[in-house]
């Protein structure tokens, strides 16, 4: 537990420092979009990993000289049903692989499937509060193939948000939500949490850097090993999630991100490097 809150203590100032130096012109998080608006964002991303954390969040290498490695495609929506309800959809187009000295093993196809709905509970001087409802939809994918593509089940999850913008102080926001994630099945539920900042650059040159990160309730079945070192039924994790994009036009936006995880349990210790483009219906 020391480590761990070690851990997220040491990655919220890292965030907040890059925060300076980072800049979001598009931020989400807790404001919705207005109504008959919408935001798409489609990513091409690459996910690599040959080292693991342990039970105690210490790294350590795969076993047999293990790799595992994802290429994805990601596309994310929001549309404005109403100035105050944001519809949301978000999936993932998967191809992986898991090798050792002795195997190789391929497998692709669609991943989990997010479904949800943002309220805005208020917006004025004190910021913006937002609630959340989502739901993770299975892909098409079994959880007992020799490398499944995800957890196969069901989960539910409720979220709060908290949106600030800095513009009195420098031109950027900062984001803050927490969640509880129920899940079907076997998997434990979750706490989930997310600490998001951004400062623009210039008109046109945006970044942004987020703490990103799962806190298992360990109330699920004791733990299991899937074929996907991604997939496990109790894990901690934390991930930076940081980006850099430029915006082409006033609706057109492209990103480039590295997203390391930098602390967790039971789970695999990789990064993800992407490249993406947004468009802002506005």
């Amino acid at each position: 537990m020391y480590v761990l809150l070690r851990n997220v203590l040491c990655s919220i100032i890292v965030g907040f420092v890059c925060s300076l130096l980072l800049v979001s012109q598009c931020h989400a998080g807790a404001w919705t979009q207005a109504k008959g608006k919408f935001y798409e964002r489609f990513g091409v991303n690459r996910y690599f990993t040959d080292e693991q954390f342990d039970s105690n969040g210490n790294k350590e290498d795969f076993p047999s000289g293990g790799k595992y490695s994802e290429n994805y495609l990601s596309n994310y929506i929001e549309y404005g049903l109403t100035d105050r309800i944001t519809l949301i959809n978000a999936l993932y187009y998967k191809a992986a692989e898991k090798k050792d000295n002795e195997t190789d093993v391929k497998a692709d196809g669609l991943g989990d499937v997010d479904l949800g709905a943002k309220f805005k509970l208020y917006d004025g001087r004190l910021g913006v509060f937002s609630v959340q409802g989502l739901t993770k939809i299975p892909g098409d994918y079994d959880s007992s193939d020799t490398l499944p593509l995800g957890a196969g089940q069901y989960d539910f999850e409720v979220r709060l948000l908290y949106g600030l913008s800095l513009y009195r102080f420098l031109p950027g926001y900062c984001n803050f939500e927490i969640a509880h994630r129920w899940r079907m099945g076997d998997p434990a539920d979750e706490i989930r949490y997310l600490i998001e900042f951004g400062v623009d650059i210039t008109k046109r040159l945006y970044g942004r850097v987020k703490l990103d990160g799962t806190l298992s309730m360990n109330n699920g079945n004791k733990l299991s090993v899937s074929g996907n070192p991604t997939v496990n039924n109790n894990f901690d994790l934390g991930k930076l999630d940081t980006a850099l994009g430029y915006r082409l036009t006033d609706s057109w936006m492209l990103e480039v991100g590295y997203t390391p995880e930098i602390y967790g349990r039971n789970t695999s210790s990789g990064a993800t490097y992407s490249l993406a483009i947004a468009y802002q219906f506005k």
